[in-house]
């Protein structure tokens, strides 16, 4: 098991970045929760989890321990593969996810691509226990702010690296977009209209 990786990054995208570690190039899937976190850096320590099937490896990014300690927990609950936790965590906070949880509130799961009621009401029951031991704990979000065609064009790749269409996001993105707007807040913006 690879507990973290530090390198530079020699490639973001919201969805996945590349970590150079002497020389030797890392291809990392990360959440727009630890993207809006280490999109201005240059060099990272991503706290990671390897997952390994039939017919490949994945190798998925944290910058908080608590993100993937709520990854983990999310993978672990029947119907719920690593995609569908990363998609959970790029729609809400760590934080949020413990809380929805702990509160038994299956309508902030609604929000999320192919998380059903059926689907948050196992969530909740497999993991409001462990949620309730181990507590909320913070999290600390970063921000910086692009050109609006970048903006546009990252939401737009990043949503559909999450498996939406193109010209069913890139209206979506035409609807929210504002100059103020960050990348984070497009694409959640977009993810609530296009999961309803």
């Amino acid at each position: 098991m690879i507990a973290y990786i530090n390198g530079q990054i020699t490639l973001h995208t919201p969805t996945y970045v590349y970590i150079d570690i002497n020389g030797l190039g890392y291809h990392v899937n990360i959440s727009l929760q630890t993207y809006s976190a280490i999109e201005s850096l240059t060099k990272v320590k991503l706290w990671t989890y390897l997952h390994v099937k039939e017919d490949g490896q994945t190798l998925y990014g944290f910058k908080e321990q608590d993100e993937r300690a709520v990854f983990v927990h999310l993978i672990s609950v029947s119907g719920i593969g690593p995609n569908t936790a990363r998609l959970i965590l790029s729609s809400m906070t760590s934080v949020e996810v413990r809380s929805a949880i702990s509160n038994e509130n299956v309508v902030a799961f609604n929000k999320v691509k192919g998380v059903g009621p059926k689907t948050a009401k196992r969530v909740i029951l497999d993991l409001k226990d462990k949620m309730i031991k181990e507590g909320l704990s913070g999290d600390v979000k970063v921000s910086t702010e692009i050109t609006h065609i970048d903006k546009r064009q990252e939401a737009t790749q990043a949503l559909i690296a999450l498996g939406f269409q193109r010209n069913q996001v890139q209206k979506a993105i035409d609807s929210h977009y504002k100059p103020e707007i960050s990348v984070e807040e497009l694409i959640k913006a977009v993810l609530q209209q296009v999961s309803r």
